[in-house]
């Protein structure tokens, strides 16, 4: 049986991924994954904000009453409170790198395009075999449209791509308006994969207090179905590597990311609730459902369900909702 894929242009002893988390904070939790079974890992998001908060710590102004950044960085964490300092990431890049035989993947959030293409050549330089941009942008201002947020991000990949030579995943939202159009102008500006997708986190407002309560939700398979649509439809247009990112937690899940043509399936909220064990669970009911369904190697069955391949396209476009909101009756 083989799992085995090439993700990025690194082959992978087989699909699944630990998503970027906590996980790669520490060493030993970073080999109980790879002892699971795990194909690669993503470290956490290094934040653009760390950076300058590191740079204010060190000039002795993180104290200033004044914040002159236009992001208004009173409003983000306490340097103290970041998991990992920007040095500290560096560091944990080489650390890993030592331990592990499984590929090692640098996440980046940032907003500038210095800070993008600095520290992508600096993880680069500390082992990372790969980088992962964290586009997570909430766009309040009217004056910038549509276009001018894709064509920033687009800037960003070109710079990083002729920076670095280690290949580069762009991690998305659902939110594009043209989807299949910004991840064919993705692949032209050097990006070797997409992530799908990025998980916005979405405040609650506490009624009697009178005030926006930020929370945090693990995912639930449920979340799977819109980055399923999604892999179909791309998969079927683009060669670049496809990573399902959020609401895969048992091996259905990651049949399905598969059958409509993930190249990995990226995991955090299982690993969280189950711990890494549950990991070579996966595989080993993989393997069963392979076997079971005659599939001997993992590239024969991914795109089997694609917006080219599949019995039904029209289930993964407009035809299929006017079908599904006719079929109510009261």
């Amino acid at each position: 049986m083989n799992l085995e894929t090439t993700y990025l242009g690194l082959r992978l002893r087989n699909p699944l991924v630990v998503g970027a988390s906590p996980f790669c904070d520490n060493l030993d939790s970073a080999l109980q994954l790879q002892e699971a079974g795990a194909g690669a890992i993503v470290m956490r998001s290094l934040f653009e904000e760390q950076i300058v908060l590191e740079q204010r710590a060190l000039n002795r102004l993180t104290e200033e009453p004044a914040d002159t950044n236009p992001e208004g960085l009173s409003y983000f964490p306490n340097y103290e409170s970041y998991q990992l300092a920007p040095d500290q990431y560096l560091r944990q890049i080489v650390h890993l790198k030592s331990a592990l035989t499984i590929p090692v993947i640098a996440s980046l959030n940032g907003r500038t395009l210095g800070a993008w293409v600095d520290y992508g050549r600096q993880c680069e330089a500390c082992g990372a075999d790969a980088l992962e941009l964290n586009f997570y942008q909430l766009v309040t201002n009217p004056a910038f449209s549509a276009a001018q947020v894709e064509e920033q991000m687009l800037a960003v990949v070109r710079e990083v791509t002729k920076t670095v030579r280690i290949p580069v995943a762009v991690k998305l939202s659902p939110f594009h308006s043209a989807l299949p159009h910004f991840v064919a102008a993705l692949e032209q500006a050097g990006a070797s994969g997409v992530v799908l997708f990025n998980r916005f986190y979405q405040p609650d407002i506490d009624i009697e207090n009178l005030d926006a309560m930020p929370i945090i939700r693990l995912s639930d398979s449920s979340e799977l179905l819109l980055r399923l649509r999604w892999l179909a439809i791309l998969s079927a247009q683009t060669k670049l590597s496809l990573s399902s990112s959020g609401g895969a937690h048992n091996t259905q899940d990651v049949v399905k990311a598969l059958l409509t043509g993930a190249t990995t399936v990226q995991m955090v909220s299982v690993l969280l609730k189950h711990g890494p064990r549950i990991l070579s669970s996966i595989l080993h009911d993989l393997e069963a459902w392979m076997i079971k369904h005659e599939y001997s190697d993992i590239d024969e069955l991914r795109g089997a369900m694609n917006h080219s391949r599949c019995p039904d396209p029209a289930a993964y476009e407009r035809a299929n909702y006017q079908k599904i909101l006719q079929s109510w009756v009261i």
